[in-house]
């Protein structure tokens, strides 16, 4: 088994990492790092068999008794972190974003590859339902060529970001585009491939540090436009997908319901995790002729079966060189629009 730490349990620790290790026979969950006495209690609460440690030092102590670590910390200790684990010879998944500079995420690629060790990033909503089903539609010709591309994640905080996001700026990995842009900037580059031009709205208009209300225009080489919406700050949200081609469109309302079920309490393999209900089925076709579209079932746990198959020589679920390349597009976006601004 890869015996398995992972180092934070937050949002990201406890809902998007543990859950899927826990319910992988190829993994065991050994080791979780905290430095929240209620967040620790928690996870020995759910993870009983695992070790529950206050600080990655205490963890890089017993690196022995580890093969791989993930990272679910915030940005700005990510490569610190990464780099003392290759060091420690163990494997790492790093959460988004990979790094909080493109710079950054480059000396971890270099380094992972001199001390032979697998490095890759959790970009998880690349097996997010909805994702997989528009992938599908257009591999199979339903769209014909795609021109635009529009894709949105919009939630409604009005009280702004919470706990370290608060106070976190660009410098420190903070801000909308950091966060929700990583994911939307990664499925743009994946469907569509390099992007040769970078437009930028990044605005700052709540409580926080941050951006919290961007708008992206990626041009793609192969000439697709892709439009991305991010925003904390949308009492309704338009539709997750709008993807208009030459023969059809698809257009699909709501998230995918793996990150909701996991909140409240539902585990990989439960009976049903990762369908959408009928209400958030997409539309495919043309006007006066049209289908509904269900998603296929979303399934975050296929990172560590891939990564699983990986540290046998396999291929990565994610290559770090594409989350380098989101981060790239980060820094055209910032630096086309210069300071935040209300």
């Amino acid at each position: 088994m890869i015996r398995t730490a992972v180092v934070g349990f937050g949002v990201s620790g406890r809902i998007f990492h543990a859950p899927f290790l826990a319910a992988d026979d190829a993994y065991s969950l050994d080791f979780i790092v905290t430095g929240n006495a209620d967040r620790a209690r928690q996870a020995a609460d759910e993870y009983p068999h695992a070790t529950v440690v206050s600080s990655p030092e205490a963890l890089f102590e017993r690196a022995s008794a580890v093969d791989l670590v993930v990272i679910g910390t915030p940005p700005v200790t990510h490569a610190g972190l990464a780099a003392t684990a290759l060091d420690h010879g163990l494997h790492v998944v790093v959460d988004k974003p990979f790094a909080v500079s493109s710079a950054q995420g480059e000396v971890l690629i270099e380094h992972a590859r001199r001390v032979g060790r697998v490095l890759t990033v959790f970009q998880n909503r690349r097996w997010d339902g909805d994702f997989l089903t528009l992938r599908k539609l257009i591999d199979d010709g339903e769209l014909g060529a795609v021109h635009t591309f529009e894709s949105r994640f919009e939630w409604w905080k009005p009280q702004g970001p919470r706990d370290w996001k608060a106070g976190a700026g660009v410098a420190e990995g903070g801000g909308i585009l950091f966060d929700l842009g990583t994911h939307l900037i990664d499925q743009a580059c994946q469907v569509f491939g390099p992007v040769a031009d970078v437009h930028a709205d990044v605005l700052r208009r709540g409580a926080g540090a941050g951006d919290d209300d961007t708008f992206l225009v990626l041009t793609h080489e192969n000439g697709v436009r892709s439009r991305l919406f991010m925003t904390g700050l949308a009492a309704l949200p338009g539709p997750r997908f709008h993807v208009l081609g030459e023969k059809a469109a698809y257009t699909k309302h709501g998230l995918d319901p793996q990150e909701d079920a996991l909140k409240n309490g539902a585990r990989p393999g439960d009976d049903g995790f990762g369908r959408e209900q009928p209400e958030n089925w997409g539309t495919l076709g043309v006007r006066g002729g049209t289908r509904r579209i269900e998603p296929e079932p979303g399934d975050y746990g296929r990172f560590y079966r891939l990564l699983a198959t990986a540290l046998d020589g396999g291929a990565l679920p994610v290559d770090p060189r594409d989350a380098v390349d989101v981060l790239r597009i980060i820094e055209r976006a910032h630096a086309r629009k210069g300071d935040l601004s209300r």
